[in-house]
């Protein structure tokens, strides 16, 4: 028997390697769910749709540091981050005054002499800023219109593969594929992929000595690839570069990773407060929970 049960594992790997797919159990406050999850570029993937509102982060990415708590309509900021982004404004504000072209050596406004060719005639029309390379890989979850699929076990979830039920993941070229090999014992997650939201805030509330860097690395890791194939602004972000969230992120992985590295990552661990970093979590958690559609 072990042996027939260790088969069907390898024979279950080898299909989400060829299919390019894999299972996922995530554990929200709202129970434990299994799903699927695919990274492809771009160009590959038409996102989710949702309702979108002006500020959709798909049409327009931007830094913040602002999170806010649904139950208690608290908004936390990091006013040390707030300081310098208003400090980085002033310095680009008076560099743009004093802005000197480096292909001409002029400030900006002076035209040229007679005869020297204007650089403005040669410039080409602005990028957009938020515009994504088509070949940046992305993350796809078994959603539809917004909201994650979740399977209690593993039968509801490989019915639903067969079932030709609408959802995201059907544009992927290997979907009719997965569809007709697989079977209930290929879904077995790897331990890399079973992510823990459920314990994140009750870790973080216990303080700096009881973190549990890996689980809460994961977390991470995790929710920001659900923000993004969601289309979950709040989560995006609470978790977009700079933020207190991503500082503490970054901070967990360097003391993960050890060395100096390592102690440094300590030291600011020891300055991020754990009332804050639950806080901002119970809010990334509680965003994702109410995107969920369990399923039996």
């Amino acid at each position: 028997m072990a042996e027939q049960s260790s088969t069907e594992g390898l024979n279950g790997r080898e299909l989400w390697e060829q299919v390019r797919v894999e299972p996922v159990e995530i554990a929200l406050p709202g129970g434990v769910g299994l799903t699927l999850r695919a990274y492809r570029t771009v160009a590959e993937l038409t996102p989710t749709e949702i309702e979108v509102d002006e500020d959709d982060p798909f049409e327009a990415r931007k830094r913040a540091a602002v999170v806010q708590d649904d139950d208690e309509e608290e908004v936390i900021v990091d006013e040390e981050f707030q300081a310098l982004l208003a400090e980085d404004d002033k310095a680009d504000d008076k560099a743009d005054d004093k802005a000197v072209d480096k292909s001409t050596g002029k400030a900006d406004g002076e035209k040229p002499a007679d005869g020297e060719p204007d650089p403005a005639d040669f410039e080409d029309e602005p990028e957009d800023a938020n515009a994504q390379p088509d070949d940046e890989v992305v993350p796809m979850f078994l959603s539809h219109k917004g909201r994650l699929l979740a399977f209690k076990n593993a039968e509801a979830l490989v019915s639903f593969i067969r079932s030709g039920a609408p959802h995201d993941l059907a544009q992927l070229d290997t979907w009719g594929d997965l569809a007709e090999r697989v079977e209930s014992s290929d879904i077995d997650p790897l331990p890399e992929e079973r992510y823990e939201l459920d314990l994140v805030v009750e870790n973080l509330r216990g303080g700096h000595d009881t973190w549990d860097l890996p689980l809460l690395i994961a977390a991470g890791e995790v929710a920001r690839d659900l923000g993004y194939a969601l289309r979950l602004k709040p989560v995006i972000l609470a978790l977009s570069p700079g933020s207190p969230l991503d500082d503490l992120d970054d901070s967990l992985r360097a003391a993960e990773n050890g060395g100096m590295g390592g102690f440094f990552g300590r030291r600011r661990l020891k300055k991020i407060g754990a009332q804050q970093a639950s806080l901002g979590w119970r809010s990334v958690i509680s965003k994702i929970s109410a995107a969920v559609d369990w399923r039996d």
